[in-house]
């Protein structure tokens, strides 16, 4: 393997020089013959010195310069802690060079080294170097500083020297000087520009996890909806991201920008809305987001960018388990193209979309097939998953076919500046760790010029930010390695010896295996994405529905969700949610049963919009259940109308219908898209139908013309009883007159003639009037439901 390749061109002056210092090992043959009989004894010894070394923690916070030349003076600071319960006295912090390192293995070897072990650590430089400590108390700590010139350290060769920090001192009880504590790190030293130097290519990756939601205000510019605000947090200066732009900008680094992290920054720079429990919150950091695009911006004037596909997507999680879900890997190529744009429209440069990056560069044939199925001809892998048997660290391009290159990002480079980097110690450590590994690399095969690329953990904390440009500005005098970008690193000629065989899925490691997105996550996209694609169509302005879901959904992809199941699953859930909800303002108002009281009618059917905008392209179908009992267009039992409703009304779609026989039947409205999809749940109910025949409407014109006519008898027999009567009264009338005239006559001898006509005058127009015909009283009609459930229109 590449880390155990031997460092070619080191001289032995330096090993014998530690030789010197040891002189235990170098006393005579026969002595060295004795001690490698009895390794397991000295193994024992050592092992036994390790754990008393262990009573001092030494601390080596600061190494200036991390890479010196001749003339230099190196400056170690640091801290010893007391850890025992015991006061540590005649106390001194050493310095120990040596020896020269010959494989990038060995390095690895002195760094998970722990305690002093006798026979292996150097001796102590002059003692005119060491630093006297106080007495130290239990618990207790001093600080320290140890300045030495470059030309005391006896370093004459270029390579990379094992540097030590050691406490000597005594204990109560122990009254002799020891070693109480020691700790180790690396000097890279290159006083001059070496014939050949390493190509380095080094990411720095702009990615954070999904922010926005599904979700976005009513107002013409659709205002996002954030799930929280803590990018503002990345944001701001300190943050995590701030110090990604800051450092970066003055980096030789490619910048490899997740666009959704730009257009989120960018919808903050923007009134936006923050989710705070089951409300939301104006979000107030427009400032930060502005002044953060800014920096960005002119950091990345005049270098690469490669863009990845929007939202990061998981490509093993693809590859392993969405790409049997249809619909999963045509996202991935929207998220590709979406990606170019995004950057541009943002930060107004051309990006490369020609790469992809797996998760810790781990690849096998299926991820390969997912990686480039997009478009992207390389794939960013990593040499833990590229495994090569070579002496030395092969150039990280690799021809696998098919048009594909393998860009094999080195493991130990790119794993230097993981875990906890907040303490100066291990910031210090990391930094000298990675000069040192990066010179191996270099003097392996100083005649040869290969190109290294170095790919970090995506999302960097602001300490490890810190520590790898401070690592990067170490390398800026390019004695041993020039900067080279992404693009040109991807274009160099592949090692011939270098392994191009993609590893097969079994090599695939399990613990990234575990933290995949399952299929079950994919299936649950593709129900939201079937859902989409079936609302879209109604809409009269799909743009303002479609982007902001569309983008969702690839942030449900989102490698950021690695090992964070659970808030997986809740965000899909809630973006199919807010999905469904939109859905659902267009429905079907629920009717109750109707009465149909005829031949024929009209069913009415409410389809109610209360989304802002208008919707179209729906068909509504009505179907009877019992065609034999009612027919819709008078002769199918399924009848289509078109529907097309302005956003925040109501459409009421009437259907003729013709009744033939008695008795409910069962109908069933639903809503069409044009191309025959079901849209929303049906809506059931019964229609009575109550039908008058014309058999029965000629015995119901017959009963009312015998009443008609039995009215009209009565009302002349009526009539002519009445003349009698009258004619009779005016004869008993007459009678009783005459009588009473002849009376008078007999006494006075005259006749009153005037009189009796004046009389009968007067009972004629006194004769009361004819009475007025009778109408049959039917009552005024009821506009109430003639049953228990609606009247249909007729």
């Amino acid at each position: 393997m590449a880390e155990a390749a031997d460092i070619q061109g080191t001289v032995p002056s330096p090993a014998r020089r530690w030789l010197r210092r040891t002189a235990s090992l170098a006393v005579a043959a026969p002595l060295l013959a004795g001690f490698l009989q009895s390794a397991p004894a000295v193994a024992s010894e050592a092992a036994e010195s390790a754990n008393g070394s262990s009573t001092v923690d030494v601390s080596v916070d600061t190494v200036a310069p991390s890479a010196p030349v001749e003339g230099d003076t190196l400056t170690i600071t640091g801290t010893v802690t007391n850890q025992s319960k015991q006061t540590v006295t005649h106390a001194t912090v050493d310095l120990r060079v040596g020896p020269q390192m010959t494989s990038r293995s060995e390095i690895d070897s002195v760094a998970g080294r722990r305690g002093y072990r006798d026979g292996y650590d150097p001796a102590p430089i002059d003692d005119a170097y060491t630093v006297k400590i106080p007495d130290l108390g239990a618990g207790l700590s001093r600080d320290f500083t140890l300045s030495v010139p470059v030309a005391k350290l006896e370093i004459d060769d270029p390579g990379v020297y094992q540097l030590g920090v050691s406490l000597t001192g005594q204990t109560a009880s122990q009254s002799f000087d020891r070693v109480l504590g020691i700790e180790r790190t690396f000097l890279p030293y290159q006083p001059e520009q070496a014939e050949k130097r390493t190509e380095l290519t080094y990411l720095w990756p702009l990615i954070s996890t999904a922010h926005v939601s599904a979700e976005t205000g009513p107002d013409l510019q659709q205002t996002p909806v954030f799930e929280n605000d803590d990018l503002a947090a990345e944001l701001a200066p300190g943050g995590r991201l701030h110090q990604m732009v800051t450092l970066g900008k003055d980096l030789p680094v490619t910048w490899v920008i997740d666009p959704d992290l730009l257009a989120s920054v960018d919808a903050m720079t923007m009134p936006y809305r923050v989710k705070s429990g089951t409300t939301e919150v104006a979000g107030k950091n427009q400032a930060v987001a502005e002044a953060w695009l800014d920096a960005l911006e002119k950091a990345v004037q005049g270098k690469k960018v490669v863009a990845l596909p929007f939202s990061d997507p998981d490509l093993a999680s693809l590859a392993h388990h969405g790409k049997s879900v249809p619909g999963s890997l045509s996202h991935l190529q929207q998220a590709t193209a979406l990606a170019a744009t995004t950057v541009e429209t943002v930060l107004h440069v051309k990006a490369s979309t020609d790469f992809s990056w797996p998760v810790d560069g781990a690849v096998d044939p299926s991820i390969m097939s997912v990686a480039t199925s997009a478009g992207a001809h390389n794939v960013i892998a990593r040499s833990d998953s590229f495994r090569d048997d070579l002496p030395y660290t092969p150039t990280a391009a690799r021809a696998v076919g098919g048009g594909t290159t393998a860009v094999v990002s080195d493991a130990g480079l790119s794993k230097a500046f993981q875990g906890d980097l907040i303490r100066a110690e291990n910031s210090t450590l990391a930094i000298q760790a990675f000069l040192a590994q990066s010179l191996a690399v270099t003097l392996e095969q100083p005649e040869d010029q290969r190109s290294v690329v170095v790919a970090p953990q995506r999302m960097p904390t602001a300490a490890q930010a810190q520590t790898m440009a401070t690592a990067l500005q170490g390398l800026s005098p390019q004695r041993w390695t020039q900067p080279q970008d992404l693009l040109a690193a991807a274009a160099e000629t592949p090692d011939p010896d270098a392994s191009d065989r993609v590893p097969g899925s079994r090599a695939y490691p399990k613990n990234l295996r575990a933290q995949e997105l399952d299929t079950e996550a994919f299936e649950q996209m593709k129900d939201t994405r079937d859902q989409l694609d079936d609302f879209k169509v109604i809409l009269t302005a799909p743009d303002r529905v479609v982007p902001p879901f569309s983008n969702a959904i690839s942030r449900e992809m989102s490698t950021s969700w690695r090992g964070e199941r659970a808030s997986a699953a809740l965000y899909r859930k809630e973006v199919l949610d807010y999905l469904q909800s939109l859905t659902k303002e267009v429905q079907l108002i629920e009717k109750s049963d109707l009465l149909l009281s005829g031949r024929s009618a009209t069913i009415p059917v409410t389809v109610q919009n209360k989304l802002l905008q208008g919707v179209d392209h729906l068909v509504l179908r009505l179907t009877s259940g019992n065609k034999t009992r009612l027919k819709l267009n008078d002769h199918d039992a399924i009848a289509e109308l078109p529907v097309k409703i302005d956003g925040g009304h109501s459409q009421s779609v009437k259907f003729p219908a013709s009744a033939n026989a008695n008795g409910p039947v069962p109908m069933v409205a639903q809503l069409y898209t044009e191309d025959g999809t079901p849209y929303g749940a049906p809506m059931r109910f019964t229609v009575k139908v109550s039908e008058i025949t014309p058999t029965v409407m000629l015995v119901i014109a017959g009963g009312v013309l015998l009443l008609v006519l039995a009215g009209a008898r009565m009302y002349s027999s009526r009539k002519r009883a009445a003349a009698r009567t009258a004619e009779a009264e005016a004869e008993a009338g007459a009678a009783t007159q005459s009588e009473a005239e002849n009376e008078a006559r007999g006494e006075t001898g005259t006749e009153p003639q005037s009189t009796e006509t004046r009389a009968v005058g007067d009972t004629e127009d006194a004769d009361p009037g004819q009475p007025s015909d009778l109408t049959p009283d039917t009552g005024p009609e009821s506009g109430d439901p003639s049953g228990p459930g609606e009247k249909v229109d007729r």
